[in-house]
């Protein structure tokens, strides 16, 4: 996996001290494919792509500081002396985060997989009431997902595909914002337990359905399909998804895997560098969304 290597310069150092007061030596963390994220001292600073506007940015932390309101999980964005969550710095957003010490979960292990389901089964209570008006720019995930062909995708063309999520949403009527990316590498355990959900950068509003499948993916075996413990862990906790049924759960799994696609076509595009172990993974990826069809 590419991940970005944007510097942290001198200028973005003395804007977040000015707005957040943080100093600290700059240590790079692990992750961030747009993003670069560094700690200084008790803070994260997130150095964010320059496509990225300021709106978008404050859209999503928006929905962050209020899952925060009532899940301890859930870390939020901090707010400069203004009350904005977003500076900006030779073109690109740049936001502060408290630092939370922990590890990615190892989804491979039960106990661990499980206590992600639950966790957003309780996210998706948390954000269940919020009405955050409409995302300034779609998100990325938003393509396709209501019945109209993706057209960065269109070597997955599926008009059966298409047919079905139109078909889905207009008789799942519920909404509300979603995490967007819920996978382990955004969020971090400690001791054996899930203390933080991160990177709230693709969140919009959707079918909590849409997100409980994906994660059941992401949490299972990625490259074989969805986890049903997952899902049946997450309908234990309360979520707010309906129940699925394994067309749904399929059918779902793989407008994932077309926007994944779509994602590493715009990512090459770009000039982006795959190795041979990124190819490998991609392909496999596509394998598995011809194979799950129902």
């Amino acid at each position: 996996m590419i991940y970005a290597k944007t510097p942290l310069t001198p200028e973005i150092r003395a804007a977040v001290f000015r707005a957040w007061g943080a100093e600290g030596e700059g240590e790079r963390l692990y992750g961030g494919e747009e993003s670069a994220a560094y700690r200084l001292g008790d803070h994260v600073v997130r150095v964010g792509p320059a496509a990225r506007g300021v709106a978008e940015s404050e859209w999503c932390h928006a929905v962050a500081r209020h899952a925060a309101t009532t899940l301890p999980e859930a870390v939020a964005p901090l707010a400069t002396a203004g009350g904005a969550t977003v500076v900006v710095v030779a073109g690109r957003p740049i936001s502060c985060w408290p630092y939370v010490e922990g590890e990615w979960p190892d989804s491979d292990v039960p106990a661990q997989r499980e206590a992600g389901a639950r966790l957003l089964a309780r996210l998706h209570r948390a954000l269940a009431g919020l009405r955050p008006g409409p995302r300034p720019v779609p998100a990325f995930q938003e393509s396709g997902l209501y019945g109209d062909p993706p057209p960065d995708a269109a070597d997955l063309h599926d008009p059966v595909l298409d047919r079905w999520l139109a078909a889905f949403h207009a008789g799942h009527p519920v909404r509300h914002p979603l995490h967007g990316d819920y996978y382990t590498g955004n969020t971090l355990a400690r001791d054996g337990r899930i203390v933080a959900v991160l990177d709230w950068d693709e969140t919009f509003v959707g079918a909590p359905e849409l997100e409980l499948a994906a994660a059941a993916l992401e949490w299972g075996d990625d490259l074989t399909g969805p986890s049903k413990e997952f899902v049946a862990a997450y309908h234990e906790e309360g979520g707010t998804a309906a129940p699925l049924d394994d067309e749904s759960l399929a059918q779902l799994v793989r407008h994932k895997l077309r926007r994944e696609h779509a994602y590493f076509r715009k990512a090459a595009a770009a000039g982006v560098p795959h190795d041979e172990e990124d190819l490998d993974y991609h392909r496999a990826r596509v394998e598995l969304f011809h194979r799950l069809r129902p």
